[in-house]
């Protein structure tokens, strides 16, 4: 299916590893001009040129999404690199906050961090983005949040309340940006295979059951209906899908990418 995202202007945070890498190089794959911004050039330099050797333009852009006044500068200097307002938006840059602390336990400098970082960063760059493509009268905006946000989780409450957080964003900005053409959804990654997966939760799992690394992986999968751990790739596809006119009937919608947990 050609889901015609070739020469559109596509920006992008948190485009250095992982999800954000995945995407970025599948809009690549797909011929989408890019704009990357990230607190760390250096880092997402490879992925740039690996977008670049795809015959795409992919222009980096230093920028704290949590600072509004860069961000705004950020966006006004991307789309004048590209040559017009965006044609989507996806919000990946975040973080996880403090893991394995009780509500109680967190402390509210902790609870603050993450909730500023994983709520304000998506709402300054669509507040930045939005009015280009109100004036163009059509637009993607796609939100990477969590299923943490959609079922809750114990000893993840900081993070948890995040991305309840950005659900409320997407529904409401859903809601006023759909009368000029605009939709905006959420993306929610279950947990995904990768490092820190591999170097750090299967680790902990086995430990904490006395069994082995290969038992741990196929005792996390266990817990979902399809019995596998995402990839980036399938976060990625879920995101170009939503980007694309294939899904232009589809606005305010939580899409769970996580083999069967959050909604079942």
């Amino acid at each position: 299916m050609d889901l015609m995202l070739n020469g559109l202007r596509v920006a992008i945070t948190g485009p250095a590893k992982g999800m954000g890498a995945a995407i970025t190089l599948a809009f690549a794959e797909e011929g989408a001009d890019l704009a990357l911004f990230a607190r760390d050039v250096a880092a997402v330099a490879p992925v740039a040129e690996a977008a670049r050797a795809k015959g795409v333009r992919a222009e980096i852009l230093p920028c704290d999404v949590t600072d509004a006044a860069r961000v705004e500068a950020a966006v006004a200097e991307a789309q004048e690199a590209l040559g017009g307002a965006f044609d989507v938006l996806v919000n990946v840059a975040g973080g996880s906050g403090p893991i394995g602390k009780t509500g109680v336990e967190t402390s509210a400098a902790e609870f603050d961090e993450i909730v500023h970082l994983n709520m304000r960063g998506p709402f300054n760059m669509i507040h930045a983005v939005a009015p280009g493509m109100i004036a163009r009268g059509s637009g993607r905006i796609v939100n990477v949040g969590g299923t943490f946000g959609m079922r809750g989780r114990a000893m993840r409450l900081a993070y948890s309340s995040s991305k309840w957080g950005l659900r409320g964003i997407t529904k409401s900005f859903a809601l006023e940006l759909g009368p000029h053409g605009i939709a905006v959804n959420t993306v929610a990654p279950g947990m995904v295979d990768g490092p820190r997966f591999r170097d750090k939760v299967v680790p902990d799992v086995a430990a904490r059951h006395g069994i082995s690394e290969d038992e741990a992986f196929a005792l996390h999968a266990s817990d979902y209906a399809l019995r596998r751990i995402s990839t980036d790739r399938d976060v990625a596809d879920a995101v170009l899908f939503l980007a694309s006119d294939r899904a232009r009937q589809i606005t305010g919608a939580d899409l769970a990418v996580d083999g069967g947990w959050a909604a079942l």
